[in-house]
């Protein structure tokens, strides 16, 4: 039992070293989620299963608060909406259930998070592909090569790891890194 636990350790250290070379990307995409705050547009943040969790726990930081008390963000999580999901998914198939969410909550100016340890999840790349045709900002949190997501996001923070616990992990990390870099800023 110790082993294992020595194991999984060992890689969320290995894995979370490899983040010291997306710093530059975090530091972009934090910048452009305060821009977005601060023109008074919101985020719109979405994945599936343990990402569908990473997006209501990022959201909820936003909204709430991460660190400091201060006013709440407006940041949606299109993942918490059950009677939208399933009547969208069953309407029009789960590929469509977060590209009609935000043809329906995506305004000028929003930015547009999406989470796929793959990178290759059809919603996902749906919702960042018709958040770019309608000339939204798209952020991705991916992981391995960031798979398709590459192609349909202004910035795409790729974990290098094919491991998704770790990837999962690292995801939560950035997420966290994000929320304290626009927390301090509004909190000034």
């Amino acid at each position: 039992m110790l082993n294992i636990i020595e194991q999984e350790l060992s890689e969320h250290i290995e894995t979370s070293k490899l983040l010291k070379n997306l710093i530059p990307e975090i530091e972009k995409v934090s910048k452009l989620a305060i821009q977005t705050l601060e023109k008074g547009a919101k985020i719109l943040i979405f994945g599936n299963g343990g990402s569908a969790a990473d997006a209501q726990h990022i959201a909820a930081e936003l909204v709430g608060r991460f660190k400091n008390v201060r006013n709440g963000l407006p940041c949606i999580a299109l993942t918490t909406d059950t009677s939208a999901i399933t009547s969208i998914g069953n309407d029009f198939g789960f590929d469509l259930i977060y590209q009609r969410q935000l043809e329906a909550l995506g305004s000028k100016n929003d930015l547009v998070i999406g989470i796929s340890t793959s990178g290759n999840s059809e919603n996902i790349i749906n919702a960042l592909r018709y958040a770019k045709e309608i000339n939204l900002k798209t952020i991705g949190l991916s992981g391995s090569s960031g798979g398709r997501m590459n192609d349909v996001c202004t910035h795409n923070i790729v974990i290098p790891s094919s491991n998704t616990p770790r990837i999962q992990e690292m995801h939560i990390f950035v997420g966290h890194t994000l929320c304290s870099l626009i927390d301090q800023h509004f909190s000034s």
